[in-house]
């Protein structure tokens, strides 16, 4: 197994994420299943294990807890999140939250405690003073019922720089989407050259974009094998990270003991990409996008007169395009109505100015009915609380 070291911690490479266990067909986790891939994954030596607050409808926590139970505290490292990214019915109150986490997984303290999401919504819940969240945790890190406390974020590269300004100082780590498709799409590179300028170690989530980069088309898989005879194809996400000196942990969130046995055998030894092997990547991850030719050159901007970032919305369309989820247009869903791509008028102003000669209000009628047909996130977060309180 490779190892990363972490303020003197040997951490696993590979971290075992737990938003995708094994489910039985009634949808409940399949415990036994989970309880021999962690068998697994400790006897071939990784020892981090990633879990949630809201995953599984709040079960994974509980499950992870009582299969670590198997095993001497000292011998891995847990992580959770405090959900505050969440729309809560009773207000945000991180210590009722945190001691009911410490109870499910049935443990004292947790080795790495994550503020989950942050992004340019949430960013106003974790920095309002009137539920002193951020104060909270630092609290309890200096009572050692936190070792380490970081964060999760699905800003924009913008929006992470932002929230580092103010909170960079108190968090250890960050945890982001990372892979070589989103390495451009969303701006992957950007942020973790930010994180490395500040000194932050990554944190890898979604390294093979929930399965999408495990399975390529025919002729793009050709082209692999014909460089890796022997690799799979969800391994060369993998490596691509592996050729990255600051990221710490790549959380892979398996389903069964086949991934865990192809990730095993990935991260038993460090094998990174090639300067050619990675342009092949990137090649490939252009090839998937099938995008708006946008270069943000924000001529468009200048003569709204709705004032709207369109650029940014381009980059959430283009994003929609490649997987249509919740999470890619959640930061428009919290923005106000007149600053939606909804609020577009259809004048014109914006194409005929455009370099790109992009069809610019068609684009935002389309990125509007795309929104419109995705369950919103207020709604998710609302289903996922009700949820981890049974």
């Amino acid at each position: 197994m490779i190892y990363r070291d972490f303020q003197g911690e040997k951490l696993s490479l590979l971290g075992f994420g737990t938003m995708r266990l094994p489910t039985n067909p009634d949808g409940s986790i399949d415990e036994e299943q989970v309880r021999r891939m962690t068998r697994y994954a400790m006897d071939h030596g990784v020892n981090y294990f990633d879990t949630a607050y809201p995953y599984h409808n709040g079960n994974s926590e509980r499950v992870i807890g009582r299969v670590l139970k198997d095993y001497p505290r000292d011998s891995y490292y847990l992580a959770t999140k405090y959900p505050g990214h969440q729309i809560l019915s009773s207000g945000y109150n991180p210590a009722e939250i945190f001691e009911e986490q410490l109870r499910k997984c049935d443990v004292e303290y947790f080795d790495f405690y994550l503020l989950h999401n942050v992004y340019e919504k949430s960013m106003e819940t974790y920095l309002d003073p009137r539920w002193g969240i951020i104060d909270y945790f630092k609290e309890q890190k200096r009572l050692g019922r936190i070792r380490h406390l970081g964060f999760s974020c699905h800003a924009q590269t913008q929006g992470l720089k932002e929230f580092l300004d103010i909170c960079g100082g108190d968090m250890e780590f960050c945890q982001v989407q990372m892979n070589y498709l989103d390495w451009t799409l969303q701006d992957a590179k950007g942020k973790y050259e930010l994180l490395t300028e500040r000194g932050i170690p990554v944190w890898v989530m979604e390294p093979v974009r929930g399965g999408k980069l495990a399975k390529l088309g025919e002729a793009e898989e050709a082209k692999l094998k014909a460089l890796r005879p022997e690799e799979s194809t969800a391994a060369w996400g993998f490596r691509f990270l592996q050729g990255l000196p600051n990221v710490t942990v790549v959380l892979s969130g398996m389903s069964n003991m086949a991934q865990m046995e192809d990730n095993v055998k990935t991260f038993s030894q460090g094998q990174p990409l090639s300067r050619e092997e990675t342009g092949l990547l990137l090649e490939i991850a252009e090839g998937m996008k099938d995008s708006v030719p946008c270069t943000a050159c924000r001529y468009c901007c200048d003569g709204c007169p709705k004032g709207l970032d369109i650029p940014g919305f381009i980059r959430t369309y283009n994003e929609l395009r490649v997987a249509p989820t919740t999470n890619a247009a959640m930061r428009i869903e919290f923005m106000p109505e007149d600053k939606k791509p909804s609020a577009c008028i259809g004048c014109g102003k914006c194409a005929r100015v455009c370099p790109q000669n992009i069809d610019i209000p068609g684009v935002m009628k389309d990125l509007t009915e795309r929104i419109r047909k995705l369950p919103s996130w207020a709604e998710i977060c609302r289903q996922r609380e009700a949820a981890a309180r049974k």
